[in-house]
């Protein structure tokens, strides 16, 4: 499987240095589309601190790949839902530390959570 980003140089924004505007794959035989994750323990218990739980929901996403046999090598693309505005930078912080040196596309959006005690939720897909 090949990544190779996309990003046009003329007539559009430049990306920044946390995201690519897209992400071409090709070769991958399998694609993993992974749920809205939240940073729930293992009893489905936010923790009340955002980088808790950012650390939860990245933990959990990492399971989720095991689980395909894959990691966060194989993501492609990062959608967070973020409760309040304020979270951007360390939501954007924790994802650029989940990745390492890779930039996918992402995007995120600020919502009214389905409870009020989680925080964000973040879904990605994945290609192996």
């Amino acid at each position: 499987m090949k990544m190779t980003p996309k990003n046009p140089r003329n007539d559009i924004y430049p990306a920044t240095p946390d995201y690519v505007h897209a992400m071409e794959v090709t070769g991958a035989a399998r694609f993993l589309f992974v749920s809205g994750t939240m940073g729930l323990d293992i009893d489905g218990t936010a923790p009340d601190g955002l980088d808790d739980q950012l650390s939860l929901i990245w933990s959990n996403i990492r399971r989720i790949l095991a689980e395909a046999d894959m990691t966060t090598e194989n993501i492609v693309r990062v959608t967070s839902y973020l409760s309040d505005v304020t979270f951007v930078q360390p939501n954007q912080d924790a994802r650029l530390q989940a990745l390492g040196e890779r930039r996918v596309p992402t995007t995120a959006i600020v919502v009214q959570t389905l409870k009020p005690e989680w925080l964000v939720e973040i879904e990605i897909v994945a290609a192996a």
